[in-house]
């Protein structure tokens, strides 16, 4: 293989498999800069090695040997820790034999188990989805601030205050026993949907969507539903579940948004929604329910509509009223008044938006923007409809909703 199809190769493998071989390197050596600079020099020996003496049978698996060993070789260099490198390397190979005696029945993920020690109790909860999200699932700081509706600034120093309260106050590596799960697994919950957010609906960049965070997502899920066979965990399940089933229809091949409304639903994957819609019923019929269990009620109803004209607003309208009691979240409020507007037309919506920010919440969200300015264009006040979608074009940093946001002032204009 030449070096440039090798250093191709290792790339779409970093994009793929950096975040496994990051949290195996982490069961090995519990530090996260000794595990990050590891995995970094074990793909650039890849496009060194692999170019000369092919490419390995698993990959992974080369990789993470190579990183322990580079691991094992900083520490070593490192004088002040030498006496300890010995007891590191006993330590590894103790949980290497450990993991390889284990039954194939056990749960083994490495990701799931760095999951549970960035979501530790120890740590502060604002830190711990973030911190989360970096180290787990590599995203930017960047990227997490978005979803957060933060500053990059602010979210890279509670990122570095989350590794330092690992490290310092020894937080086990481990999934929690079966005792210990029910308090950590609302900040797991969280983090497992804004990585499927993330990879539904990319909060920056050339693309919408990215897959491979959205699979991952739902393979985590299955795992904690596995570990804990909680309604609400089921509910998560259902609600990604739903959202993926429309994932080939949301863009064109252009990578341009299709919204909800224009979609074919005949591509729609029918096997998800009937998994999520199944799984859905089963949480509620529980009782013991939350708002991700609500939020895929909602998606049911518009996974199960023929047509957008068969969609049924009240019912719609009615889980966000339940789903509101359940969280002061001013998103699920804005989403609430768009299904608002559709049952009763864009004027009731658009109290509701107004109030939001009235109130000071959401100026900075291009969204309420752009709906504000969908309300006004329905009820056909033009000018006001431009200077909100103007606004939301301002804020919105991912390339195919500005396309979007431009295509709606063209069309704005021509209705002139």
């Amino acid at each position: 293989m030449q070096s440039d199809e090798v250093k191709n190769l290792v790339e779409q493998i970093y994009q793929r498999e950096s975040r496994r071989v990051f949290a195996t390197l982490m069961r090995v050596v519990r530090d996260f800069d000794i595990a990050e600079e590891a995995m970094h020099e074990a793909f650039a020996a890849a496009v060194e090695q692999w170019a000369n003496e092919g490419v390995p049978e698993n990959p992974r698996a080369w990789l993470v040997t190579v990183g322990r060993f580079k691991a094992v070789d900083r520490i070593r260099r490192e004088s002040r820790l030498r006496q300890s490198s010995d007891v590191l390397v006993d330590r590894m190979n103790r949980i290497v034999g450990e993991n390889s005696d284990r039954e194939s029945h056990e749960i083994e993920d490495d990701r799931l188990r760095l999951i549970f020690t960035c979501c530790h109790p120890a740590i502060d909860p604002l830190i711990q989805v973030p911190l989360t999200l970096r180290e787990v699932c590599g995203l930017t700081t960047e990227e997490i601030a978005a979803a957060f509706l933060i500053s990059p600034s602010t979210m890279a120093q509670r990122i570095v205050r989350g590794k330092a309260k690992v490290r310092d106050a020894g937080i086990p590596y481990a999934i929690p026993s079966v005792d210990d799960l029910p308090e950590r697994l609302e900040a797991v919950q969280s983090v497992i949907y804004l990585v499927f957010n993330e990879g539904y609906s990319a909060s920056a960049g050339d693309s919408v969507l990215r897959p491979d965070l959205s699979s991952e997502a739902i393979r985590l899920a299955r795992l904690v539903l596995e570990l804990l066979p909680d309604p609400e965990v089921e509910g998560l399940l259902a609600l990604m579940l739903l959202h993926e089933s429309r994932r080939s229809t949301r863009v064109t091949e252009a990578g341009d948004i299709v919204l909800l409304e224009d979609q074919d639903r005949t591509q729609w994957d029918r096997e998800l929604i009937v998994e999520g819609t199944e799984r859905v019923s089963r949480s509620l019929s529980s009782g013991n329910f939350g708002i991700y269990t609500i939020q895929a009620a909602i998606s049911a109803v518009h996974a199960n509509a023929g047509t957008p004209e068969e969609t049924d607003w009240a019912e719609i309208v009615a889980l966000y009223d339940l789903l509101t009691q359940a969280t002061s979240s001013a998103i699920v409020k804005l989403n609430r008044a768009v299904a608002i507007s559709m049952r009763d037309g864009p004027d009731e919506g658009l109290l509701i938006i107004d109030d939001l920010l009235r109130q000071g919440l959401l100026h900075e969200y291009h969204l309420i923007h752009a709906a504000k300015g969908e309300f006004l264009r329905r009820k056909g006040d033009l000018t006001a409809a431009r200077s909100s979608l103007e606004t939301a074009l301002a804020m919105a940093r991912q390339e195919p909703e500005r396309r979007l946001l431009m295509k709606k002032l063209e069309d704005l204009a021509a209705e002139y």
